[in-house]
């Protein structure tokens, strides 16, 4: 762990290790000390496991060895009923105690094996989330304008949502929070020179939402009509606000989370334009008022690891007089440099995203930054918005040039592709991580959604009345196991998480039901990669939508027009349909996977997700496991939507191949794929609609899946009255953004289907 962020966690965490860490081992034996909050929740998790398996817990000791680096640990012990934990610091201790507590919830075999003194270290340093907090009606984040965002406005001010979210957290592995708010400062900050911007209460809009989403870039995030017709869902002063929000900070802490908080700009949002205050970069009233508020927000929360900014989505670059980067620094540089006058040692770590901007620019401004560079680190779009595509993304190379052992990077790890369904395949996230930058490079990742609220989870239609609704992360609970303990831990086996599966799940066929999720979870990331689109506005998988670009209401669909003109995902080795039919025609070698070659791949996964299936739902019902029987039905509905998938790109195909050349065969064959793709759909929209409502999402609109029943069906006409001749291409121009960005990276350039 690099020493600023090794600092950083010491300051997170000081208050816990205050009452010092574990035992200690001396020269003379073992002097026991007090444990720690962390290494006391470990053993509560313990004792728990035991409790509900009716098994009596292990004695387990701790010990320190600070050699053995931060968050790292070895387990030694012969036998299942005594342990010890050697471990380099409090967190390393406390994953320690949870690995006990998994083995003991796995039985005697588990736990026999766990003792086997081999180091625990972790891959990768710092696992965060990304969270767009729905903090206030009046201090928006960008998922606002969305049903999920709504819904979890009160959540956010809950502690017993906080606790839960850190436990679960803490479970899985992951050390970072981040928080993403377009302004977050009226509601968490008083600032002397500007004391009426502070926000009392919390506000929520009933209004309704939509019928279009809100822009894009975060302009009129705030309409009139939401502010007036509102409700106070926590009546709060900004005093009880300050002491939730340490409280919060507190609680991570107590689990090993570093919390840091992340601003789009130039937004002011809660202002109300009090003090003359604007979104004006040139305007001096907001430079200082953001400057100050940045200020309050260190000083305010001794326990706020760091601060993320962004150059954008509402920073001109053309504003006379000065540039993107020199307002930046002007405000968030000089806030925080005014914060640490008075405690000059604390080190307040500042993300810099790599959007926007240009790394040149930022250098050229942000030297003097405390504790430069060892403080400073930018951060990328690693898969830009869609982690589910390929396991080896590309686009990190704009970034490498500017990376070095100083300066380093974070990866934004967006989720903008599965909203609905559980997902769990372990060799893709493996992959994934492995293909990460080298620690050389990387700081760590947060990985989350900008169109979705990863709060509590508002979707399922059968919640049960009186019942808590339970965190996106709970639900989801496979796929935050699987990318948590694999960034620690890429060596886990497939083994350890099918096990994983048979005790959430006992009695179930445990390697069917890993095979049907494996299976299932392949199919969003092949269709991605076979027809991409960076950005979430322009592509939802779910739905085969994009965001509408004018008025009306719900998200506009992907035609199979949409898909013969469209492109592969860069270096993912795949080529277009119209590159393919270009080579085909040609009589060309294909050099790499055609879209035949995923739709075939696509049928292969939805058969084996189907098989499984069938056999597991009928067990299931029989013991009423109502979390596995929905669990299937997410696996049920993926394999539908992958035979959609597959029947329109196979339609798409056949269609231009008559585009080409006018045979009647191909046409015919075109519109039987695409009549069959309707009919896949219907049986995806009856089990994804069974189970799920239909959501407002910020950036697609209303998405109601049985309703884009009547869009499939119109590929069939559109198949039908298609003018041979209509899709031209010129195999020397770019298929996407990215070849004049990366021009090293084609369609078909890299390595096979999973690259």
């Amino acid at each position: 762990m690099p020493r600023s962020f090794e600092l950083s966690r010491r300051n997170l965490i000081k208050s816990a290790a205050a009452a010092s860490l574990i035992a200690t081992r001396g020269g003379a034996g073992v002097a026991a000390k007090p444990k720690s909050a962390l290494v006391a929740f470990a053993d509560r998790e313990i004792a728990k496991v035991a409790s509900t398996k009716s098994v009596p817990a292990p004695e387990v000791a701790y010990v320190t060895d600070p050699g053995l680096g931060a968050q790292s640990y070895r387990i030694d012990g012969s036998g299942t009923t005594r342990f010890t934990i050697t471990a380099g610091d409090a967190q390393g201790a406390m994953y320690g105690g949870l690995d006990v507590a998994e083995a003991l919830g796995q039985g005697e075999e588990w736990l026999a094996r766990l003792g086997d003194g081999r180091p625990r270290k972790p891959h990768i340093e710092q696992r965060g989330i990304k969270f767009n907090i729905p903090l206030d009606l009046r201090t928006p984040s960008y998922s606002d304008g969305s049903t999920s965002a709504r819904a979890n406005i009160p959540e956010v001010w809950s502690r017993e949502f906080w606790a839960e979210y850190f436990d679960e957290m803490a479970r899985d592995r992951y050390n970072v929070l981040s928080l993403w708010s377009m302004h977050p400062f009226p509601s968490m900050v008083k600032v002397p020179e500007f004391p009426d911007v502070a926000l009392n209460d919390v506000w929520r809009s009933l209004e309704p939402l939509g019928p279009t989403p809100l822009p894009y870039r975060g302009q009129d995030a705030v309409p009139p009509k939401n502010l007036a017709n509102h409700e106070v869902v926590r009546k709060l002063t900004i005093d009880q606000k300050i002491h939730f929000w340490r409280d919060v900070m507190q609680m991570a802490a107590d689990r090993g989370i570093a919390i840091y908080i992340f601003t789009w700009n130039l937004f002011v949002y809660g202002t109300d334009g009090k003090y003359g205050i604007d979104d004006k970069m040139s305007n001096p009233t907001t430079t200082a008022y953001t400057r100050a508020s940045v200020r309050e927000l260190v000083k305010t929360y001794p326990l706020l690891a760091g601060i993320g900014i962004t150059a954008g989505e509402n920073l001109p670059a053309d504003t006379p007089g000065i540039t993107q980067e020199q307002w930046l620094w002007s405000t968030y540089g000089e806030g925080v440099r005014d914060a640490l006058k008075d405690d000059p040692r604390r080190r307040v770590h500042l993300i810099h995203r790599f959007h926007e901007t240009k790394g040149d620019e930022i250098q050229r401004n942000w030297g003097r930054y405390p504790g430069y560079p060892k403080t400073f680190t930018y951060s990328y779009k690693y898969s830009v918005a869609h982690m589910y595509s390929s396991n080896n993304p590309p686009f990190i190379a704009e970034v490498y040039p500017y990376l070095n052992g100083d300066l380093k990077t974070w990866l934004t790890v967006r989720n903008d592709d599965i909203y609905s369904f559980r997902w769990g395949d372990p060799d893709f996230a493996r992959e994934y991580i492995l293909n990460m930058p080298d620690q050389a490079k990387l700081v760590g990742f947060y990985m989350g959604p900008d169109g979705f609220c990863w709060g509590r989870d508002y979707l399922d239609k059968a919640h049960p009345s009186g019942e808590a609704r339970p965190l996106v992360m709970q639900k989801q609970w496979y796929s935050f196991a699987l990318w948590g303990r694999l960034s620690f831990d890429p060596a886990l086996s497939n083994a350890h998480f099918q096990a994983l599966l048979a005790a959430k799940y006992p009695g179930a066929d445990a390697p069917a039901l890993f095979a049907a999720s494996s299976a299932a979870s392949r199919i969003i990331p092949q269709v991605t990669r076979a027809f991409w689109k960076d950005i979430d506005l322009l592509w939802y998988p779910e739905a085969c939508a994009y965001g509408p670009a004018q008025s009306g209401q719900g998200a506009a669909f992907y035609t199979v027009a949409d898909f013969m003109r469209g492109a592969a995902m860069p270096g993912a080795g795949i080529l277009s349909v119209r590159r393919w039919r270009d080579r085909l025609t040609k009589a060309q070698s294909m050099g790499a996977l055609t879209p035949l070659d995923c739709a075939h791949a696509l049928m292969g996964d939805s058969a084996i997700a189907l098989d499984h299936v069938g056999r597991l739902r009928n067990e299931a019902k029989g013991r009423g496991d109502r979390e596995l029987i929905s669990t299937l039905d997410d696996y049920e509905a993926l394999a539908h939507l992958g035979i959609y998938y597959a029947e329109k790109i196979m339609g798409a195909c056949d269609l231009a191949l008559f585009d080409s050349s006018g045979r009647q065969a191909f046409k015919s064959s075109a519109i039987n794929h695409l009549s069959a793709a309707v009919g896949a759909w219907s049986r995806y929209a009856a089990v994804r609609d069974g189970q799920y409502v239909s959501n407002f999402f910020n950036r697609i609109g209303l998405v109601d899946i049985t309703a884009l029943t009547a869009s499939a069906k119109a590929d069939v006409a559109i198949a039908s009255n298609w003018t041979p001749g209509s899709l031209p291409f010129d195999p020397a121009a770019p298929e996407t953004r990215w070849e004049s960005v990366l021009p090293n990276i084609g369609g078909d350039r890299n390595r096979g289907s999973n690259s």
